[in-house]
């Protein structure tokens, strides 16, 4: 069983405990702002395990973040160990995508039954993980501590989107389908060793604020979004600024001298 004692340590949570909305509220917003999103372990040639002792050891001991399967199983066996009904829910990420296109079955998310209905959580989609639980059966608005969000039911699929400005964008698509620990474990083996799997070929870092606001690294853009602001970002220019931002923007610190294989950060 999952070490509930470390993992709120990691959080710095001292929060409620119990299986509620207002539990799994707060634990979102917490998970997202004190483990960041990240794939660097593929940039520094190593595996990305999903054994429970694993991703303690690495997300918990080592103080480093990962990606969903790593995020939400993590989330999965807190969630559960607390007494909440979860499971977890296969789904496609389509940031930045037309409908025309299908990407690859290689999200996952999950799913937490409450008295109120059933609930989405997903704190590991990038610079876009949520901060708090989204009811699956309201189709309207819902307010979140950063963007708000929605859920809509097209053409026999769902689509989780997020508003910005008055324009809403597909964040990922699903049908409600489980995703048990098998097939997180080929999804996860495709995101992580396939050569055209864009994890492969960039970094990417991205971790909540408190305040609404949001910080993430693409290669070597990095950039702040203000709640309600323009977003701020500036290009690094050198593996130690590289090193440095790390620190300094998402607690990730690596010895001197790490260099992180990707093309596209491209130093000058």
């Amino acid at each position: 069983m999952v070490n509930l004692d470390s993992y709120f340590q990691r959080l710095n949570y001292a929060g409620p405990k119990s299986p509620t909305l207002d539990t799994l509220n707060a634990l979102s917003a917490a998970h997202a702002q004190q483990i960041p999103f990240e794939n660097l372990n593929l940039l520094l040639g190593r595996g990305v395990p999903l054994g429970l002792a694993e991703l303690e050891q690495k997300l918990l001991t080592e103080q480093r973040g990962g990606y969903c399967f790593e995020q939400n199983t993590l989330f999965l066996e807190v969630l559960r160990a607390l007494g909440f009904s979860a499971t977890p829910i296969s789904a496609r990420v389509r940031l930045q995508q037309p409908r025309s296109y299908t990407p690859p079955r290689t999200h996952v998310f999950l799913r937490v039954e409450l008295p109120s209905g059933p609930h989405l959580v997903d704190v590991g989609v990038g610079a876009l993980s949520l901060t708090s639980a989204l009811s699956l059966e309201e189709r309207g608005e819902q307010r979140t501590p950063h963007e708000p969000r929605r859920i809509t039911f097209e053409d026999g699929r769902y689509f989780h989107q997020v508003r910005f400005g008055d324009a809403w964008s597909d964040v990922c698509e699903f049908t409600l389908e489980e995703m048990p620990s098998i097939d997180r474990e080929l999804a996860n083996w495709f995101v992580s060793t396939h050569p055209q799997s864009h994890f492969k070929s960039r970094l990417v870092v991205a971790r909540a604020l408190p305040n609404g606001a949001r910080v993430s690294l693409l290669n070597r853009e990095l950039t702040l979004r203000p709640r309600g602001e323009p977003a701020q970002t500036r290009l690094l220019t050198s593996p130690s600024e590289l090193l440095e931002a790390l620190a300094e923007h998402f607690s990730l610190h690596f010895p001197a001298g790490t260099e992180f294989d990707c093309p596209a950060l491209d130093w000058p």
